[in-house]
C-alpha cells in the first residue's frame, strides 16, 4: 500500500461528500512538526460533524491499538469549538499519561465553558495523581495537581464536574481525601454514592471495606456494580461469597464487574464458578470476558505464589526457572495556544 501524503490526508478531510477513509485515520498517527501544522491549518474548514466522528473514530482505534499515538491532532482538537470534540481528544490524550499536558488539563478543568469538558479534564487527572503517588512526577506538581482537585471537589461547579475530580482524588494520600469520600458515601444520591466506592477501588486503603461490602446488595445497579468493583480492586476476600452470587445478577454491568473482581480476588472457588458459568453461556461478549477473567485469575494465583517464595540474595545468578509471564515539566506552548483561540 503507497504511503498517504499529507495532502491527500487534507483532501480526504475536507471532502465530506465521501467517507472518511479508514485506512486514512493511521496517517493522523505521530503527525510530524510540519504535518501537524498542515492539519492546524484547514482544521476549522473541517465541517463539525465529520470533526465529531473523526475523534470517536480516532478513540476506539487507539483503544484497539495502543502503538498508535494521535498526540498531535488531539493537541489540535484541544482548541476545537465543539465540546464534544475537545471531550473525544481528553480522553484520547489521558491515555498517553504524558506530563506535560498537565498545565492544559488542568486550565480547561478550571476554565473550559462546558461541563462536560471539565468533567473530562477532571477525570484526566486521575492517572497524573496516581503518578505521583509513585513518584513518577514531583511532588510539587502532585500537590498543585491536588489542590486544583480539591478545589473543585469542594466548590460549586457542575455535579458531574466535582464527581470526577473526587474520583481522580481517589488515588491521592492527601489527608483532605478520606472525610470528602465519607461525606459523598453518606449521600443519599446514588451518582455520589457510586464516585465514592469509585474512589475506594482507587485507593488501595483497606478501611473501606465494611462500607463496600455493605453496597454489594444494594437495590440500585449502579451502586452494585460499583461496590462489585471496588472490592476487587481492594481485593477484598471477605466479597468472594457476595460477588459469586452477583455472577447470577440480572443487570449485565453487575454481573461483568463481579466477573472481573472475582479473578482479581481469587480463591479456591472462584475458578470452577467461572469455568462453569463459561460452559453454560451463549452470550459471546461474556464468554470472551469469563476468557479474560479467568487468564487473569491464573496470573493473580501465580503472582500472589511468586510473592510467597523465599527468593536468596544471588537470586540473579540462578538458571532462568520462571516463566517471562509469572515476573510480571511543564508544557511551555499551551498558554500561547490558548491566546490564538481556546474556547476555554
Amino acid at each position: 500500500m503507497s504511503e498517504i501524503s499529507i495532502q491527500q490526508l487534507i483532501d480526504a478531510l475536507l471532502d465530506e461528500s465521501k467517507v472518511f477513509p479508514v485506512r486514512y485515520m493511521h496517517r493522523l498517527s505521530d503527525l510530524t512538526p510540519e504535518d501537524a501544522g498542515a492539519i492546524k491549518e484547514i482544521w476549522p474548514k473541517i465541517t463539525p460533524r465529520r470533526r465529531i466522528a473523526l475523534l470517536e473514530d480516532l478513540e476506539k482505534l487507539g483503544e484497539a491499538d495502543d502503538i498508535l499515538s494521535f498526540n498531535e491532532v488531539c493537541r489540535i482538537a484541544l482548541l476545537d469549538d465543539v465540546p464534544a470534540v475537545r471531550c473525544s481528544a481528553i480522553r484520547i490524550l489521558r491515555n498517553y499519561e504524558t506530563p506535560k499536558l498537565i498545565p492544559a488539563f488542568l486550565i480547561i478543568m478550571e476554565k473550559d465553558i462546558s461541563p462536560e469538558v471539565r468533567a473530562a479534564a477532571a477525570a484526566a487527572m486521575g492517572c497524573f495523581v496516581y503518578m505521583g503517588e509513585i513518584d513518577e512526577i514531583s511532588s510539587s506538581i502532585l500537590r498543585r495537581i491536588e489542590d486544583c482537585l480539591l478545589r473543585v471537589t469542594t466548590g460549586s461547579d457542575d455535579k458531574l464536574v466535582r464527581r470526577r475530580a473526587l474520583e481522580a482524588l481517589g488515588f491521592s494520600s492527601r489527608d483532605e481525601v478520606p472525610p470528602l469520600i465519607e461525606k459523598a458515601y453518606a449521600m443519599k444520591d446514588a451518582d455520589w454514592q457510586i464516585t465514592a466506592l469509585f474512589a475506594m477501588g482507587r485507593s488501595a486503603d483497606a478501611r473501606w471495606k465494611s462500607q463496600v461490602l455493605a453496597r454489594l446488595d444494594d437495590s440500585r445497579p449502579g451502586v452494585r456494580a460499583e461496590a462489585a468493583g471496588a472490592a476487587g480492586e481492594l481485593e477484598l476476600q471477605e466479597a468472594t461469597k457476595p460477588l459469586l452470587r452477583l455472577l447470577r445478577d440480572d443487570d449485565d454491568d453487575v454481573r461483568a464487574t463481579a466477573i472481573w473482581s472475582l479473578s482479581q480476588i481469587g480463591g479456591d472457588r472462584v475458578a470452577e464458578a467461572l469455568e462453569v458459568l463459561l460452559e453454560n453461556n451463549r452470550d459471546e461478549d461474556e464468554v470472551e470476558l469469563l476468557e479474560d477473567a479467568l487468564d487473569n485469575l491464573a496470573f493473580t494465583v501465580d503472582m500472589r505464589n511468586f510473592a510467597l517464595l523465599d527468593i536468596p540474595d544471588d537470586a540473579a545468578d540462578m538458571d532462568n526457572d520462571i516463566d517471562d509471564e509469572d515476573i510480571a515539566d511543564a508544557d511551555d506552548d499551551w498558554e500561547d495556544e490558548q491566546d490564538e483561540g481556546s474556547p476555554a
